[in-house]
């Protein structure tokens, strides 16, 4: 009996420790005082020198199949946006625009969430950003009103399948190590898809009285320090943009239009009665990825551009050169100086010094950037080969401020990158192969045929990796030592007053609550050992608790820490307080929608 007791008491021990771990865990990733990679090591690390896992235990998460296949999902992620598939379609979808703005927009929630259905919705967000914002230029609608529905779309599309975003995949394999299936391709489409449609339409139908309307996020007004710059396009022979009305194309390419020259008139941007006309040259001003994005434009082609061979401009690099006081240059005009053929380098854009700038604006009535004087503090936009550019670091004409890591989209391959994006999760969702394999041979297979190289591939976010291989031993350790269900016997308890349908709200408000300051992959794994043991403490199914906690994990809808919600907050000029009125409501809605649902696919 002695024996009993003692062993108990290590046991309770253990589970103190641990639950201990957990909350300075979820502090430090909070906080982020320490890197996230550092403090992930530092959380396996102590759990294998404090004895609760063996050293094999506490490095397996990190080594895990799932961890291995989200590193291959993630670097895959990188091949469609290289190539640019995503930005076709959002392309192509811009002509719903033309049914109104209630059509365009469901169009554009339908299709984010369907490409976040399979992708990051990170990259799905990232890479629809600029195309939302463009579109809701042109069709007059404010940005504020767009892009935070996106961002949201891009969070519902996650809980569809299981590829959705990575916190399905870890949650799935933390289920496996409770006795539980893991989760199945297209098992949590039964709630996922339907709550997700529901959503989506009530953004479209409900936009204008739940999101707030921030017209000064249209003025491309930019942050201190951010340089704004300055290039002439020319309008090609077989450009889409013939037509187009001239006040219409700030929203179609996400640029500032200053003006427009046709044969030797100066036209002002407002002459919204002029369309255009091949041969146009257009006069625009905005950041610099504006400028590489025109660059990449088949419908506009830089005039700096036009004189260079298009096999040689593809080889060039990109980098900014700021004008010093001393240099020869100042005074003196790009044309003037023959600038291309004295240092072989382009000069794509100009940067105006806001000393240098007249009332007027960065150009001060000239229409040709090629006859601006230059000034001290002006950044050049250069392209040209890497040896001419080295021979600026010397600083007496030029100094080299940094080369621009810029790599022109493969639109060519786009058809290839989906195709073998698509064939991988296929080959992992049919177990034609393990899912890390499939992952990999599809990673390579992008690779190989030049869909991405290794340095886009492997531009990933590897703190997320770290962090799930580490709360993936965490979770190890909460089950091993039995914390998950010390917790659990807190809440049973209230079991007679709010049932098992009210304690799963009760675990899906706290998923959603850790999942502001924490990662959502993390708030996921911390609540799930609590939430399969109450569910057993209950008698109930544990797979629904489960299956509630990794749908609640996608509804951080509330706070603009989600990195989704974090790149439209900028661009959509929202404040923090919009979240919270606009969230709120929402995630009530589908965590009462969950509560509802859930039982229903998967009985208690």
């Amino acid at each position: 009996r002695a024996a009993q007791v003692e062993a108990e008491g290590l046991t309770a021990m253990g589970a103190i420790l641990v639950l201990g771990l957990a909350v300075g865990a979820m502090v430090m990733f909070a906080l982020e005082r320490i890197p996230l990679e550092v403090s992930s090591l530092a959380l396996i690390t102590v759990l294998a020198l404090s004895g609760v896992l063996t050293p094999e235990e506490a490095f397996s998460g990190i080594a895990n199949d799932t961890v291995i296949f989200i590193f291959a999902l993630l670097a895959m992620t990188q091949g469609l946006a290289s190539t640019g598939v995503m930005q076709i379609v959002g392309r192509r979808m811009a002509f719903a625009r033309r049914w109104g703005e209630r059509p365009w927009l469901a169009s554009l929630l339908a299709t984010v969430a369907a490409f976040s259905s399979l992708a990051s919705n990170t990259a799905v967000t990232a890479a629809f950003l600029p195309i939302a914002s463009a579109a809701a230029a042109r069709a007059r609608i404010p940005r504020s009103r767009v892009l935070m529905p996106m961002a949201w779309s891009s969070m519902l599309g996650g809980m569809i399948f299981l590829y959705g975003t990575s916190t399905n995949l870890v949650v799935s394999e933390a289920m496996t190590r409770f006795g539980l299936a893991p989760l199945g391709f297209a098992e949590l489409a039964r709630v996922g898809l339907p709550v997700a449609a529901l959503t989506i339409a009530l953004l479209v139908l409900f936009s204008r009285r739940l999101v707030p309307e921030r017209r000064g996020g249209e003025r491309r007004q930019q942050p201190l320090g951010h340089r704004i710059f300055v290039t002439e396009a020319v309008v090609t022979p077989q450009s889409r943009l013939i037509g187009t009305p001239l006040d219409e194309l700030a929203g179609a390419i996400d640029a500032e239009v200053i003006g427009m020259v046709r044969g030797k008139e100066w036209i002002r941007a407002d002459r919204g009665d002029l369309k255009l006309q091949a041969g146009d040259r257009i006069v625009v001003r905005g950041s610099r990825r504006a400028m590489l994005r025109i660059k990449d434009l088949r419908s506009l082609v830089l005039e700096a551009e036009l004189a260079l061979d298009p096999r040689q401009a593809a080889s060039h690099m990109l980098a900014e050169a700021f004008v010093p006081p001393h240099s020869p240059l100042v005074g003196r005009t790009l044309r003037e100086l023959l600038f291309s053929t004295r240092f072989g380098l382009v000069a794509l854009a100009i940067h105006r010094h806001p000393g240098a700038q007249a009332p007027a604006g960065p150009l001060s009535g000239l229409h040709d950037i090629g006859d601006v004087e230059l000034a001290a503090g002006d950044v050049l936009l250069l392209s040209g080969p890497a040896r001419r550019l080295r021979e600026l670091e010397d600083g007496s004409f030029l100094e080299v401020l940094g080369s621009i890591d810029y790599r022109r989209p493969r639109y060519g391959k786009a058809a290839l990158a989906a195709l073998i994006f698509g064939t991988a999760l296929a080959a992992a969702a049919l177990d034609l192969l393990p899912s890390a394999i499939a992952g990999l041979v599809g990673l390579l297979a992008m690779i190989g045929t030049g869909c991405v190289d290794t340095q886009e591939a492997f531009r990933i976010e590897w703190r997320v990796v770290l962090l799930i291989g580490a709360l993936l031993g965490l979770g190890t350790a909460m089950e091993k030592s039995g914390a998950g269900e010390l917790l659990a016997q807190f809440l049973v308890p209230a079991a007679p007053y709010l049932g098992p349908r009210g304690l799963m709200f009760v675990v899906m408000a706290l998923t959603v609550a850790l999942s502001a300051p924490m990662s959502n992959q993390a708030a996921a794994l911390v609540v799930l050992p609590i939430a399969i043991h109450l569910a057993n403490l209950l008698g109930v199914e544990p797979r629904a608790f489960a299956v509630a906690t990794c749908l609640a994990a996608s509804c951080s809808f509330i706070t603009p820490l989600e990195p989704s919600a974090a790149l439209v907050f900028g661009p959509g000029r929202y404040r923090f307080v919009d979240f919270v009125r606009a969230g709120t409501p929402l995630t009530v809605l589908l965590l009462a929608l969950f509560t509802v649902l859930v039982p229903i696919g998967w009985p208690l």
